[in-house]
């Protein structure tokens, strides 16, 4: 590692540090403005999130798209600020910007998946359920991650979040880790819409739109008999802090087909983007792989 390198992740640490400890109207005052000045800069992931809208809202005007685009890079602004709270701040910094509503019972170690879709507020709803379960002898939260280019930071977040007794599981670690981590009654929470390529994955409608999809969901509760809830986590209407949603079970999931089962969780994620559309991680090319003989929409 280069001094420059060392360098620069001092000074990324220091940042972090810094806004962790900030008042919070200021941190999400600087995460507006980072936000809005991303949307003005030109550069790949702008057009990214253009893209993603205008194949998932096809009705939109383009002067309601750059509107629509420009809100959601604010609010992803303020979500890539506030990660520093919620990555070094104390469990009740967390608590006290995110609040869960359940309607299953937490920490009754039934074997469950809860289904994490990528809204900005995913990183708070997955830290404040971790910081609780440690606070009420609950069973700890373990989560898949894709593991970062950067090797120094990708361990720096592991170490974040599993600072409340969690615990970060690899996406491709072995299977039967997983199904005992299920089993044992700890939350696993798993982020299924994110194009990975694909391994393991089938084209189903996402948005009216063939969607590379992990299959994995589908699999580990017919192989572990755990329930699937969705868990979701969005702005308070006074967007001051967040709720943290956790649904009852999925009705007949899994299924007898893996694709049916596939197929239904899209559809149930997308529902829940519509109602918030702003809030959904359109940054992220959802659209890279597509069926044979289709083009990208990203080139």
């Amino acid at each position: 590692m280069t001094w420059l390198q060392n360098a620069f992740h001092f000074l990324a640490l220091s940042f972090l540090r810094l806004f962790a400890f900030l008042p919070y109207a200021l941190t999400i005052y600087i995460g507006y403005s980072l936000g809005w000045l991303a949307a003005h800069t030109p550069n790949k992931r702008t057009k990214v999130v253009q893209t993603n809208l205008r194949l998932c809202f096809p009705n939109l005007s383009d002067a309601e798209i750059k509107a629509l685009a420009l809100e959601h890079w604010k609010l992803f602004g303020r979500s890539v600020i506030e990660r520093s709270r919620i990555w070094l701040g104390s469990g009740k910094q967390i608590t006290d910007i995110v609040t869960i509503h359940s309607a299953i019972t937490l920490g009754d170690r039934k074997p469950r998946l809860l289904i994490n879709p990528h809204f900005v507020g995913l990183e708070g709803g997955f830290m404040a359920l971790s910081a609780l379960a440690s606070q009420h002898d609950w069973p700890r939260g373990a989560g898949l991650y894709q593991n970062m280019k950067n090797p120094f930071f990708n361990q720096k977040m592991i170490e974040w979040r599993n600072r409340f007794g969690g615990k970060s599981i690899e996406r491709q670690s072995r299977l039967r880790d997983l199904i005992r981590e299920i089993q044992t009654g700890n939350f696993i929470f798993i982020a299924p819409d994110i194009d990975l390529g694909p391994r393991d994955s089938i084209f189903v409608p996402f948005f009216g739109i063939q969607t590379n999809t992990i299959t994995s969901v589908s699999r580990l509760a017919r192989m572990s008999g755990a329930e699937v809830c969705l868990m979701t986590t969005t702005l308070n209407p006074d967007r001051k802090a967040y709720t943290c949603n956790i649904s009852a079970p999925l009705p007949n999931f899994p299924s007898d087909s893996v694709e049916k089962d596939t197929e239904n969780l899209n559809q149930a994620i997308e529902e829940l983007v519509r109602e918030r559309p702003a809030e959904y991680y359109w940054v992220h090319k959802r659209f890279k792989h597509r069926p044979p003989g289709e083009p990208s929409p990203y080139k």
